[in-house]
């Protein structure tokens, strides 16, 4: 069973097995925008044992967790837990993040580890998943809940794919920043908690794409 994992997408298994997201990020695996890829070709882009990860799947497959299977939701049912759990969750997320890495910034500006730039990135982090959001909220959704399938769906569901892959690359250059999200050995409260919020965002925003691109987005070209 393991090899036949290893020939399949992350994306995919991600979809398949409940926990599986867990086991991705543990080992760094771009399961939402990079989800096209084999586990096997994953892995070997980073040095990981393919096969070792597959066993670790294998085992949640077998013991499963008591993540959703969203599969076989309907698109409406999926999309309000979408708009709740992450949207909602965004916008809450960013003006505390934005806040504290300004206080950081300001605080240990004069340190060669200090993030610095990181405020910023953060603020244009925010502006732009917002107007994502709000096109989905407005557009996208909308069409998607009234049963509005391809061709019509496509324009709006490729441009969100494209955008979420800029919201990859924006979540690359924040783990630049900051060292893949690790405060330093002598870091202030204040610094451990932005890194802390820090990963959590990564976390959501991850877990938020790979819900679209590798489930509603998938089901809307299916059906």
């Amino acid at each position: 069973m393991t090899t036949t994992l290893t020939e399949q997408t992350l994306g995919s298994l991600a979809c398949l097995i409940p926990g599986a997201t867990r086991v991705f990020r543990q080992y760094k695996l771009d399961f939402c925008c990079g989800g096209d890829t084999p586990l096997r070709d994953a892995a070997l882009q980073r040095n990981l044992d393919a096969l070792a990860i597959a066993d670790e799947l294998a085992a949640l497959a077998t013991d499963p967790a008591s993540e959703p299977d969203w599969r076989n939701a309907a698109a409406s049912e999926l999309i309000e837990f979408i708009l709740e759990r992450y949207h909602e969750r965004h916008r809450d997320q960013f003006p505390e993040l934005i806040r504290l890495a300004s206080r950081v910034e300001q605080v240990h500006g004069n340190k060669a580890d200090c993030p610095t730039g990181l405020a910023e990135h953060l603020w244009t982090m925010q502006q732009e998943l917002e107007s994502h959001m709000l096109k989905e909220e407005q557009i996208l959704f909308p069409m998607l809940r009234r049963g509005v399938q391809l061709p019509q769906s496509q324009g709006p569901i490729a441009v969100m794919r494209y955008e979420h892959d800029q919201h990859g690359d924006a979540l690359q250059r924040l783990a630049e920043l900051t060292n893949d999200i690790t405060p330093p050995a002598n870091a202030c409260n204040t610094w451990r908690a932005l890194y802390r919020g820090l990963e959590e965002l990564r976390d959501d925003l991850m877990q938020h794409i790979h819900l679209e691109n590798n489930i509603l987005f998938a089901q809307a070209a299916t059906h």
